[in-house]
């Protein structure tokens, strides 16, 4: 029951913190509200009020705790639940922000920007059709508002439909010069498609109009190498790094782009030390069990027997023949699906996360998971996927690194599926990823200990499936063998996936399509050599990665030890 007295006494503490919101000052209002809240703990609004403030002052854990306490008081309460979804987005679960988004759309499908943030978040997970779908729901709620017109630009861009994509965002720069939001997907856009000094200047902008967006730096500086005449660009990111109220995920972005234009300018001390921050903000946000990943690899070296493999013929599927490029990320799988998909018979899917997905349902599924039927339908639901990207397509290939984990089950589903293993030297890798952003959706460590003990895991796990699986079924390409002699391993490559030789396989940095990865820059160039041993630079501080040097490359690559450029691995 109510109480008359507090609610008396809560009246002028509500006014007083009404005013110091209108005010901007949000920070100061938490107090205030507080108080009001420990006299009326189950009023929702006020609960609401208190996480919006502690939301907007920074306080993330706080606005959680007040915003859950808020939908607990009131199940019905919309607001309360997207920016309950805001709130833990900020902190890094990005499935408890999901589950908040879709209540709230739920109880007011009119939420446009619920609409909004749930769509960027599913299609970053990899669940295409979901976020497509959020983003048309946006787009069709928001009508010509701000988030109605991002949503609808999203929409477009999933559907590969670039062009108009970069019109609407344009039309909604057009309209308000100061969406930061909406110059830093264009930039993003630009960027995919080799415009690399447009993209530049698109993030420059967004940061300037909203430096929480400091982040975009990591974009930036990944547009081409940082040289001596970005005049005070090094500084501008180091000071960005003091922006009041700076998340988490923007400091992480902020620590990469630093470490990479510290590398660019050659001073590899300052690029570890900011490389290895961005390890520590990820590890406390994301956490990596490196126990649990070991037992996963055991149990999937257990289960995949050469009994089981050999009945895949039975099994599978006869006909169809995709190709999957698979290996550590940062390991040359971008540069490899650029060189197939130069075929003008072959299509590019990208980074699909169709057997994450299923490899986890058959997980779950036990036994069940290598019968006939649990194949046949993942086969027939994969080839609708494909065909969905490229329908004339003689082969799409899907460049998932992940899908190492199911070699395996892709083998079983599809027999004649060729495997192309990208394997590059385990220190140079593990260098890569460490400067390397990830979304922090994604299960995977970046640094120190937990990164080696990924590494021994997945090592293990490609030796099994060398051993279990066809030589001509499981094609493995060396980084360091396609760089120094290009045609010979481009030539292997084509011949596996049963094609026809043609020169422009050759040319990979000609290709025109969007390239969605960390890789952009690096795809537009010829390719390179001077990524082989660089960890060579970062001796002196390669901590726990140290293990991962082999030996013997320390001679092979001797000659490399002197080499200036500094490009990232594609």
């Amino acid at each position: 029951m109510s109480n008359p007295a507090a609610q008396q006494e809560a009246v002028p503490l509500l006014a007083l913190a009404a005013e110091l919101l209108r005010a901007g000052r949000p920070a100061d209002a938490i107090a205030p509200l507080r108080d009001a809240a420990l006299l009326q703990p189950s009023n929702p609004i006020i609960q609401h009020d208190l996480g919006l403030a502690c939301l907007e002052a920074g306080h993330i854990p706080d606005a959680i705790e007040a915003l859950e306490r808020a939908v607990a008081s009131n199940s019905g309460y919309a607001d309360a639940y997207f920016r309950l979804g805001i709130a833990l987005e900020k902190l890094g679960n990005i499935g408890g922000a999901i589950v908040a988004y879709d209540r709230a759309t739920e109880l007011l499908p009119s939420l446009t920007e619920a609409w909004f943030r749930a769509g960027a978040l599913v299609y970053t997970l990899g669940h295409r059709d979901e976020g497509l779908g959020c983003f048309r729901r946006a787009a069709a709620t928001g009508g010509k508002t701000r988030f109605g017109r991002l949503g609808k630009a999203w929409a477009l861009l999933v559907e590969d439909r670039d062009q108009e994509a970069e019109q609407v965002v344009r039309h909604t720069l057009a309209l308000d010069p100061g969406d930061a939001m909406a110059h830093d997907l264009l930039g993003n856009l630009l960027s995919e498609f080799g415009r690399f000094d447009e993209a530049r200047e698109c993030f420059q902008r967004a940061i300037t109009i909203a430096p929480l967006l400091a982040g975009s730096y990591y974009d930036l500086v990944r547009c081409r190498p940082v040289t001596s005449d970005d005049d005070g660009l090094l500084q501008r990111m180091e000071a960005a790094m003091g922006t009041p109220g700076l998340e988490a995920g923007q400091r992480l972005r902020l620590h990469l782009a630093i470490g990479k234009a510290a590398d660019d300018l050659g001073d590899y001390a300052l690029a570890m030390q900011h490389f290895d921050a961005a390890d520590d903000v990820r590890r406390d946000s994301t956490p990596f069990d490196s126990a649990a990943f070991s037992i996963e690899i055991d149990r999937l070296v257990a289960r995949f027997t050469p009994e089981l493999i050999a009945r895949a013929p039975e099994l599978g599927s006869r006909d169809a023949k995709p190709v999957l490029i698979i290996g550590m990320p940062r390991s040359g799988t971008t540069l490899v699906e650029q060189i197939v998909s130069m075929h003008p018979a072959a299509a590019a899917g990208g980074e699909l996360h169709f057997w994450n997905e299923r490899g986890a349902a058959w997980s779950r599924s036990g036994a069940a998971g290598s019968e006939m039927p649990f194949l046949a339908r993942a086969a027939t639901d994969y080839l609708s996927v494909l065909r969905a990207i490229a329908p004339k397509a003689a082969r799409v290939t899907d460049k998932m690194p992940f899908n190492f984990l199911w070699a395996g089950l892709i083998h079983l589903v599809f027999p004649r599926a060729i495997i192309i293993h990208c394997r590059r030297a385990a220190v140079d890798t593990a260098l890569s990823i460490h400067q390397t952003h990830f979304h922090p959706g994604v299960a995977f460590p970046t640094g120190g200990a937990e990164l080696v003990a990924y590494f021994r895991g997945y090592q293990r796990l490609i030796d099994h499936w060398r051993s279990v699986l066809p030589a001509d079924r499981f094609i493995e390409v060396d980084y360091e063998d396609l760089t120094s002699k290009p045609e010979p391993v481009i030539r292997r490559i084509i011949a596996a996936c049963g094609m026809a030789w043609h020169d422009a396989c050759l040319r990979p940095e000609c290709n025109p399509r969007a390239v969605k990865t960390p890789s952009k820059w690096q795809t537009r160039q010829p390719i390179y050599r001077t990524s082989v041993a660089r960890w060579r630079r970062y001796e002196p501080w390669l901590g726990p990665l140290r293990e991962l040097v082999d030996r013997p490359e320390r001679d092979d690559a001797q000659d490399t030890k002197t080499t200036s450029t500094k490009q990232a691995p594609l």
